[in-house]
């Protein structure tokens, strides 16, 4: 088959990884790049052998296996040839080999004809299955769909649009920045010159240092803190942001906080492993969500009970709120600049933003810009992603006022 009628390797991994994370499978892109990767090196010459590579790289627990067999056979049976990949010609028969035991492909195969990509069932060998779930081009449909949905609002979407923007939120890659540990480690060439390693190993050349050792200082990665606003004006966003909140705990142990009237920390209720107990956990934790506004009394509190205690001491600081503040604005400008002397670094995550009539000038973000490093809106996956990059990025400290100023002055 030539190379441009070949079906996306990439695609059709990532998106068999999740429809398994839909039926129940934790299945992380890192896996499905996994899976990917191994199918590109091992070549696999039927299905029963593409089979085992994705059943060793994405399932994790034996109680797995059936819903990755129901999925694997609704999947790759009848939508993609191997040789395809491979590049061998199309009248070329794969050899037979097939996987003992009672594995999905080994029943399919046994009740067929014998040729793998064929489906069918025991009663019509050839025939479509009538209890099959997906159509053929159901592995590519859940990847165009995420296309379409990248630059969709979150507030616009329908209930099924938001199903899968769920999962696609608690999938993305958290990579937290890096701060400069107090430690230090041996390197080759970077770094400050150690000398008592360096005498050490000039004993090797009579005395001479012919090779000098070096130290650097070690890594470790920042402390993330999520604060996001669940008041009514923010419902539409609160529900994708809850499940960002999620994964950050889940991946990099970050700290996750909501409020509407008052504070509710959440990290403990959303670091349960099963999905649903760990929503309805948080939902029972903050029962004012959907209710009124104090961002100012939220951010102090946060800073009474926490932060100075030294949670929020050299962190990045997210709030996802669009500044509708119903207490004073000097009360919510207070609150930001003393979290300005202990944050590293603040992102604002205002999902209004991205109207084109937007103006920061309102009490609320008017008193809050001038202690924010980085001003994103965060309204679609594609906003999203930045914001996410905003995260990775946050090392250096900017001057707040010259970069509040510029907004204001760009936004006027």
């Amino acid at each position: 088959m030539p190379a441009a009628e070949r079906p996306d390797l990439a695609a059709i991994c990532t998106a068999f990884g999740e429809l398994l994370h839909a039926a129940g499978v934790p299945v992380t892109p890192e896996r499905s790049s996994r899976f990917a990767t191994a199918v590109v090196v091992a070549e696999p010459a039927n299905l029963s052998e593409l089979y085992w590579l994705g059943r060793v790289t994405l399932i994790t627990a034996r109680d797995q296996h059936e819903i990755y067999d129901r999925v694997f056979q609704q999947v790759f049976r009848g939508i993609v040839d191997i040789a395809d990949f491979r590049g061998d010609s199309p009248n070329q028969a794969p050899p037979a080999s097939a996987p003992t035991g009672d594995s999905a492909p080994a029943r399919q195969e046994r009740s067929g004809d014998g040729q793998a990509g064929q489906r069918g069932t025991s009663a019509t060998p050839g025939a479509a299955d009538p209890d099959a779930d997906f159509d053929e081009a159901s592995a590519l449909a859940a990847v165009s769909m995420q296309e379409r949905l990248n630059d969709r609002e979150f507030s616009t979407l329908t209930e099924d649009e938001l199903a899968l923007i769920q999962r696609l939120v608690e999938q993305l890659p958290f990579v937290p920045p890096l701060r400069r540990g107090r430690r230090t480690k041996r390197h080759r060439s970077i770094g400050d010159i150690d000398i008592r390693a360096t005498l050490r190993r000039s004993h090797r050349t009579a005395g001479d240092p012919v090779r000098l050792m070096y130290r650097k200082r070690t890594t470790k990665p920042r402390r993330i803190i999520l604060i996001a606003d669940v008041s009514g004006s923010m419902e539409p966003y609160a529900r994708i942001y809850l499940h960002l909140m999620r994964g950050a705990v889940q991946a990099i142990k970050a700290e996750a906080f909501v409020f509407a009237t008052h504070l509710t920390r959440l990290t403990r209720q959303l670091s349960t492993t099963h999905t649903e107990i760990a929503y309805r956990k948080a939902a029972e934790a903050a029962n004012d969500w959907s209710g009124g506004t104090r961002i100012g009394h939220a951010i102090g509190t946060f800073i009474d009970d926490f932060g100075r205690r030294g949670m929020a001491r050299g962190a990045v600081v997210v709030i996802v709120s669009d500044g509708w503040e119903s207490d004073r604005p000097e009360l919510l400008g207070e609150a930001m600049e003393r979290l300005s002397r202990l944050a590293h670094h603040i992102i604002w995550v205002n999902p209004r933003k991205a109207a084109e009539s937007f103006e920061p000038l309102t009490g609320g973000m008017a008193a809050v810009l001038p202690y924010v490093d980085t001003f994103l809106s965060g309204h679609s996956m594609r906003a999203l992603h930045d914001v996410m990059a905003a995260i990775s990025a946050a090392g250096d400290r900017v001057d707040r006022s010259t970069q509040a100023r510029s907004r204001l002055s760009g936004a006027a």
